[in-house]
Parts: C-alpha cells; sequence; structure tokens
C-alpha cells in the first residue's frame, strides 16, 4: 500500500472512519483527541507539538503525534500520542513511519520522550525503535532523545 505523511489538523469529516473504527478496538484514546481539539486544550500548536496523518488515496489510514507530557510537564519532556493505523491498513510499515518521523521531529525539541501502551503488539514496535520499558509515573515506555 502507498502512502503519504503530513501535518493534519482535526475535523469530523476527516477522522470520521478512522474514529468509527477506535470506537469499537484498541483506539478510543482517539476520542480524547477529539474531545481536546475540540474544547482546545491540545490543538498541537506549542513549540516542538507535530500531528502526523497517514493517507492513502486521499483517505486518513493513520494518526500520530509528538506534544509536551501534559501529565508531567517539564522542559524538554514530550509525549508520544495517539498513535493508530486502521486495522486493514495495518503490517504495512505505517505505525513505524509515523513514529520514526515522529522521533526525528523530537529530537530537534526535546530531551526524552514518554509513552503509554497496553498494546503488546505496539510495545514491541516503541521497542524496536529504541524505546525502553519504564514504570514511572504514567509512561510504559521512554526513549532519550
Amino acid at each position: 500500500m502507498s502512502y503519504q505523511i503530513r501535518p493534519v489538523r482535526y475535523s469530523d469529516a476527516l477522522f470520521e472512519e478512522v474514529l468509527g473504527e477506535a470506537g469499537s478496538s484498541d483506539g478510543r484514546f482517539l476520542f480524547r483527541l477529539r474531545d481536546r481539539w475540540i474544547d482546545g486544550s491540545e490543538r498541537f500548536e506549542r513549540p516542538g507539538e507535530l500531528l502526523l496523518g497517514a493517507f492513502a488515496e486521499g483517505e486518513l489510514v493513520g494518526i500520530g503525534g509528538i506534544s509536551h507530557d501534559p501529565y508531567e510537564p517539564e522542559d524538554g519532556l514530550a509525549r508520544l500520542r495517539h498513535v493508530y493505523v486502521l486495522t486493514r491498513c495495518r503490517r504495512g510499515g505505517i505505525a513505524r513511519t509515523l513514529v520514526t518521523m515522529l522521533i526525528e521531529h523530537g529530537r530537534k525539541h526535546f530531551r526524552v520522550l514518554r509513552l503509554h501502551t497496553s498494546n503488546e503488539a505496539a510495545a514491541r514496535l516503541y521497542q524496536s525503535l529504541g524505546f525502553t520499558a519504564a514504570d514511572q509515573g504514567r509512561e510504559t515506555h521512554r526513549l532519550k532523545l
């Protein structure tokens, strides 16, 4: 599958299929993205923040972002957020590409990148990209940038 990755902003129309699938699968966390975007509390607009979308034939098939860590605000501390790929598009490298691009972007702005996942396959992906398992506060994995 051929895909492009580019910065994206939330819109109901753009995220319709992703949110539809997320509500019945392991991606319920995307509703937090929607709700926080709508209420203005998370827009990926602060320095160093970025929200990326993966597109196949013009359709949003994956998402992922990096933001200042909202749970433990500290200079240089970022959080990998809302990484999700539609089930039918998995195993094609989209998540790996999204996360790799976010790590590279994060290196220019942050010292540490944290995340939380309960998904075993996602944990393996993050570890293959250099994250180490962590059990501090609200994180399961950490990467020193």
